[in-house]
């Protein structure tokens, strides 16, 4: 039976700035358009966060039942380490769904926007997907399109718009860095699983690519990331540019990465890169609400 600590750390909280930076840049925008709802910023971190751990205790699960866990390094995985039963550990996962789509059921009601529901179907939808189901997408290759879209585009774009009822070309430009910089949490967590990934029949981006270009492709995302509050600065206000400089902080991953680290030496790199998205999305709302 696993331990509250082992419970917790399934959940892995190291992921949640991933939850947390694209809310705090959507509320930013919010604040940009002069319509900042901390109520309904507050129900869209709710979701976020949800979602988020629900994926994890849906990999745990999935990536479990499967054996696709059995020799990987990293955090605690409650069924591929037999600390908890595989069925415990589906209903933790799919009751973290349910909170997700009870906060996002609040945020329909008070805007009014029921298409809204798809949106949240559709994230729920791939939560569960990405590792589970007869043709889980996350084993081949297309994980990273998927958070792309629903660690950057839609909770970025969505906490804006539940604000202002309206998406604006910032709101998109500005979910661009976000999903980026979380592509490059799983890029880093992938290359680290080549080896078991590949012998499990999971089929990553980082395998269909091998080492060195997947090393080259989070340098690249990072990089880009980085430079994306320029556009965002264009159509709002100069001053959210400044938020580049958190770029200083990506410089120790990507020697990480770059320098050819293997298995438990780039959990270093994942971590800051972790990190490095919580700074970057507090500091472009942080911007973008007092520009």
């Amino acid at each position: 039976m696993a331990t509250a600590h082992e419970w917790l750390e399934g959940a892995r909280p190291r992921t949640l700035p991933a939850a947390i930076a694209p809310v705090a840049v959507g509320a930013g925008l919010g604040a940009w358009a002069d319509a900042f709802d901390g109520p309904r910023v507050l129900l869209a971190l709710v979701v976020a966060l949800a979602l988020q751990v629900g994926v994890n205790f849906a990999n745990d699960y999935s990536d479990g039942i499967k054996g696709t866990d059995a020799a990987r390094v990293g955090p605690v995985r409650l069924v591929g380490q037999g600390l908890a039963r595989p069925s415990q550990v589906k209903v933790a996962a799919f009751g973290s769904f349910a909170v997700g789509a009870l906060a996002g059921l609040a945020l329909v009601t008070l805007t009014g926007q029921w298409w809204l529901l798809i949106v949240g179907a559709a994230s729920i939808a791939a939560a569960w997907l990405y590792t589970g189901g007869p043709r889980p997408y996350g084993y081949a290759g297309l994980g990273e399109i998927f958070v792309f879209v629903f660690f950057g585009l839609v909770p970025v774009v969505g906490t804006a718009y539940v604000q202002t009822l309206a998406i604006s070309a910032a709101d998109v430009v500005a979910s661009v860095g976000v999903g980026l910089l979380s592509c490059a949490i799983l890029v880093t967590n992938n290359l680290r699983d080549i080896a078991g990934d590949t012998v499990a029949g999971k089929i990553t981006l980082a395998v269909r690519l091998g080492d060195a270009r997947t090393r080259h492709l989070y340098a690249s995302i990072v990089v880009i990331a980085i430079l994306m509050p320029i556009g965002v600065g264009l159509l709002t206000s100069p001053w959210v540019m400044l938020t580049c400089l958190t770029g200083l902080m990506a410089v120790r991953p990507i020697r990480i990465v770059l320098g050819g680290a293997l298995g438990p030496a780039l959990i270093p790199a994942l971590k800051l890169t972790g990190v490095l998205l919580l700074f970057y999305g507090l500091a472009l709302g942080l911007a973008l609400a007092l520009a």
